[in-house]
């Protein structure tokens, strides 16, 4: 499958890393369901899809308001992260954006726009070999609001000194792509594992 790209002369290239470069929701999921089930908490699939691009800390609050929990927020969320990079050996890399990233990096600037953690952000890259890539990693706690607010893929741009216009944003969920239209740029949508590989085993 190959991403098609919207039409236009673009200055840069911004993307989210989770599920659009790494293939790694299927793997974060895992993590959270591990850490959560300590805590009896549920937190269905669907659901961990349709949060994408929420930054750690927020998801937890939101879980311990909706059911009532008392999750300490901080160490919670240091344990999602910790058995992340347990599973960093089985990630993969999503190969219809990185063809992208190697046919136009040294022509134009990239930048990392994620909810995820710069420690997190910066393993997955540098395990697919990819971290070298970019000029810019605009992660969670760089930005005041998260997406679907504008702010983080607005930030990239002024760290790239290119014009919002001008930015195309790889995005692989809804609130992504809303934050990438209110920043006034053009997307692509990177479709989701399942589709990409139809017998993948997300559990």
């Amino acid at each position: 499958m190959k991403l098609a790209l919207p039409t236009g002369n673009f200055g840069a290239y911004l993307f989210d890393c989770d599920g659009t470069i790494a293939d790694s929701m299927p793997l974060h999921y895992k993590a959270w369901k591990q850490v959560l089930d300590e805590w009896n908490c549920e937190f269905s699939e669907e659901r961990f899809y349709a949060w994408g691009g929420m930054p750690i800390v927020e998801i937890i609050s939101t879980l311990n308001a909706e059911y009532g929990l008392s999750m300490p927020v901080e160490i919670v969320a240091k344990r999602k992260e910790s058995l992340y990079f347990e599973r960093l050996h089985e990630l993969q890399p999503v190969p219809e954006v990185v063809e992208h990233i190697l046919d136009q990096h040294g022509k134009i600037p990239f930048a990392v726009v994620s909810g995820s953690t710069r420690d997190s952000v910066e393993a997955s890259l540098t395990t697919l070999n990819l971290l070298h890539r970019f000029d810019a990693l605009i992660c969670a706690g760089d930005y005041q609001l998260s997406k679907p607010h504008p702010g983080g893929f607005l930030l990239a741009a002024e760290k790239l000194r290119v014009a919002p216009q001008a930015c195309l944003v790889f995005e692989d969920t809804d609130m992504g792509i809303e934050a990438a239209t209110a920043a006034g740029m053009k997307s692509v949508r990177v479709p989701p594992p399942w589709t990409r590989r139809p017998c993948a085993d997300s559990r």
